[in-house]
């Protein structure tokens, strides 16, 4: 999943890139408002982690233009403002949670994990057929055999995974698993799904759909 972090401090963010990349996100960084406000123009992300005093503007303001979007971004509000009267103001505006500085890590990634859970039915484990992943572990299984996945083939195979029987483009999943660094010319998608197939072990589980992308066969 693709992650927009809105912070102005430096230290902070390279802690929380640092983290997020090694738990499996891809993660792009805004580190003032109107930077945050094109990325957010351009890019289509699945949670997004928003401090409320930035340069150039304020998280209130871009917490109402997410949710005007109406693209189904998570929200979560990450600030050293702790009076109740802030926390009441940043849910009523459209955040999802809302946590207060400072905070331990393994907490806002649980935060994370709690609100994308959301869109797979509010449990962290998924399975297709004998697929499984646990999200809150980052464990893989096919068959009860365990899996060791690099964090890319972890986010393709996570991503198909919560959309069985659907063709996946490379361009989305391009969008969702990798940051804005990526060239959008690369052949990343195709080597890192050939790699997945290898690891998988299992001939047309995931199926590439010609000129249109990939899918992840469902159970018979």
């Amino acid at each position: 999943m693709r992650l927009l972090v809105v912070e102005d401090e430096e230290d902070l963010v390279d802690a929380l890139r640092v983290g997020l990349v090694r738990a499996g996100y891809a993660v792009d960084v805004a580190f003032d408002a109107p930077v945050a406000h094109e990325k957010l123009q351009v890019n289509t992300y699945d949670l997004v982690l928003l401090d409320l005093n930035l340069p150039g503007g304020d998280g209130f303001q871009l917490c109402r233009e997410i949710r005007a979007a109406g693209k189904g971004m998570r929200v979560i509000m990450v600030t050293a403002r702790d009076r109740l009267d802030d926390r009441v103001r940043g849910l009523d505006e459209g955040a999802d949670d809302y946590l207060v500085k400072p905070f331990a890590f393994p907490e806002l990634l649980a935060r994370v994990r709690a609100l994308l859970r959301r869109d797979t039915g509010g449990t962290s484990v998924l399975e297709v057929g004998e697929l499984r992943i646990d999200t809150a572990r980052m464990e893989v299984s096919l068959a009860g055999r365990a899996l060791a996945l690099t964090p890319k083939e972890y986010g393709v195979l996570h991503y198909l995974m919560t959309r069985p029987g659907h063709v996946v483009s490379s361009e989305e999943l391009l969008e969702h698993v990798w940051d804005e660094h990526t060239d959008p010319f690369t052949n990343t998608v195709r080597v890192t799904v050939g790699n997945l197939r290898r690891k998988l072990q299992e001939d047309g589980l995931i199926e590439t759909v010609i000129s249109k992308g990939y899918r992840l066969k469902e159970p018979a």
